[in-house]
Order: structure tokens, then sequence, then C-alpha cells
């Protein structure tokens, strides 16, 4: 019997090799990107979806805050802001941020940079900021139309949204609303903007054609953002002040129940599965992300991440969640099947927000 050669045939071996190489390509490509605005550092930065490796860092302006991509995945566009950065207020046994005796507003506004403010326009491709337009005083959080045509912003201190055109960066009205406008959301079909208002838990429905305001309603305080169910159907909106989460009816601009998050929690961003059937909370100084079912509103799982997280995202494959972690300048990768945290990536400078991107081609 003819012995067989130890060694693979060569057309074999080259096939092998190619496989090896051509997995490792696909493994460290994964076709986005995320953008990272650290509020601290007045940078933006980028981490590939491939690897999960800083690919570069560049500076933007003023404490950068709120940040999301155009639909066309060609701009970031990131709110930035003059007012100074203030402490993370304490908290009363409920949970009610405790107010500063005799403070002078007047002191504080001298102290603010008004040029600072703006919407910056960074490009994808360049990684590079492009401008700045104009968004009103002191934008924090903002949100695009499903077409990218429009932005839609909070203007914490005059309390008023601006909205604006996204392609001349001319402002087409504000619209006045409660004090501390915070969280900003627009519906799946573009037909309904939210804004939440944070001193009295106020939230104005807006009708993003016409303007106006076409719904009132409160929960408890501190409303920190939006999310919507892939239909529009429900809107989900956290009241970080006593750790809940408000599901809304959008139909009837009403609060249809309200969901007591994990003991702790003090929600802040809320992201909704593609396919609708989970939500995932941010619950800040509780250093975890909370896992909802979209129907019940049931708590199934915590993930614990870094410090106080703030801003998350989640990658465009439904894969991974992604959390900016300010205190310990870093962000989470959380795998979404396993529900735990798998890596944390270095972002110097207070990360505040997390925006994806498609890769540059």
């Amino acid at each position: 019997m003819k012995s067989q050669s130890p060694f693979l045939p060569l057309a074999t071996l080259l096939v092998a090799v190619a496989g090896f190489f051509g997995s490792a390509a696909n493994a460290s490509s994964a076709g986005y990107q995320i953008f990272v605005s650290n509020e601290k550092s007045g940078e933006v930065t980028v981490i590939s979806g491939g690897d999960f490796k800083v690919v570069s860092t560049f500076p933007v302006g003023k404490r950068p805050r709120g940040i999301h991509a155009s639909p066309d995945g060609k701009t970031v566009y990131v709110a930035l802001s003059g007012t100074p950065i203030e402490p993370p207020p304490q908290l009363d046994a409920n949970g009610n941020p405790i107010l500063k005796k005799n403070s002078d507003d007047d002191n504080e506004k001298e102290k603010s940079d008004k040029s600072a403010d703006g919407i910056g326009l960074v490009d994808v491709a360049q990684k590079k900021m492009l401008r700045k337009i104009p968004a009103g005083s002191d934008p924090e959080q903002f949100a695009l139309s499903p077409d990218g045509k429009r932005i839609y912003i909070a203007n914490e201190d005059v309390s008023a949204a601006t909205v604006l055109d996204a392609a001349s960066g001319k402002a087409l009205t504000f619209v006045p609303v409660g004090r501390e406008p915070e969280g900003v959301g627009v519906s799946p079909d573009g037909k309904l903007c939210y804004v939440t208002c944070e001193t009295a838990g106020d939230v104005y429905a807006i009708d993003a054609q016409s303007f106006k305001v076409i719904g009132h309603f409160q929960v408890h305080p501190r409303p920190r953002s939006v999310a919507f169910l892939p239909d529009g159907s429900r809107a989900f909106i956290p009241s970080e002040s006593v750790g809940e989460l408000n599901v809304i009816d959008t139909a009837r601009q009403e609060v249809l129940k309200v969901i007591a998050l994990p003991k702790g929690s003090r929600p802040q961003c809320l992201r909704v599965s593609a396919d609708g059937k989970k939500i995932y909370a941010s619950t800040g100084r509780a250093g975890t992300v909370c896992v909802l079912d979209a129907n019940s509103c049931q708590v199934l799982n915590e993930i614990k991440v870094g410090a106080r997280p703030w801003g998350i995202e989640l990658s465009p494959d439904g894969k991974y969640l992604f959390s900016a972690n300010g205190p310990s300048d870093d962000v989470s990768v959380v795998d979404l099947a396993a529900e735990k945290e798998i890596a944390r990536v270095k972002s110097p400078g207070g990360p505040w927000g997390i925006a994806v991107a498609p890769e540059a081609k």
C-alpha cells in the first residue's frame, strides 16, 4: 500500500491560505464605523465596526453631544455648545435633582460662548469637520427627519425647538415648548416630532409638516430621549429622576403605561431593535443597559457596561450595541446575542453620544 504524503497538495494549500486571509479580511471590515462625540475634549472619535479599533480622532468644536448620521451615510451631524459643562446634580431621596440656592443665572450666561453654538457637519469619507451651521441657543439633542431634509433641535436654555433645512442650514421655524427641552424624536414616517422637557416632564407632540403643537402631556421629571417602534404606533420616553419608562400611544398623544426599571436606574437614551421586539435603555449611574420586551415592556436583562452610560446605538446588522461611557472615557461593545459586553474601546474626553455610518468606499 502506497503511503500518503504528510503534506497537502500545493493547490489545496493555496485555497486554504486564500480562504483564511479572505475570512480575516471579512472579519476586519463590517462595513460601518462608529462615531463618538467627546463632550470634554471637543473631538469625535471614529471606531471601525470590523475590529473595534480607533481609526481617527479629530476636533469639531466646543462640547459636542448629540450626534446622528444622515440617511445617506455621507454626513454625521453633531450638536455643539459654548455653554459650560456642569457636573451631574446631586439627587434627593426621590431621585430628583437638588437645585442650587441663590444661583446667579446671569453670571452663568456671561460665561457661555454663544459663538460656539451650532450643528457641526462631519464628512464621513474624509473623517473631518466641514463647517458649522447655526442651530439656535445651546443645542444638545436633535433628530433628523427620515429623508434627511430637516433637523429638529432642542434649545435647552430658551425653551424652544428649532427646525432647520439640512441642505441650506437655514432655520425654518422655532416652536415654543416647556422649560429645558432635552430629548427629540421623529416618527419613522416623518409626520410626528416629540420634544421632551426636563424640568416638569412636559412632552410636546409637533406636526412635523405644519410645525403646529398637536399634543401635550406630562411624565415624571427629566425625560431624556424618545424612541419609536418601527411602525410608529408607540413611542418610549424615559423619566430619569424616577427610573421609569413611559409607553406612549402616538395616535392619541397620551401615556399608555409606566414601567418601573430596576432599582438605581437613571434611564437616558433608548433604542428599539429593527424588528421592533426589544427596547434597550442606558441607565446612567446604574452602569448598565437595560433590555426590555417591546410588546410587554417586561424587563428581560441588565447588561453591565462602563461608567454612567449615556448615548447608545445599534450596529446596522443588529448584532452589537455601543454605549458611550463618559466618566470611564470609553465605549462598550455589547454582543446582543449573548447580551454581554465583549470589549471596551478608549475614547478619551468624555464620550457622550454614538452614531453609526457606513464605511466610505
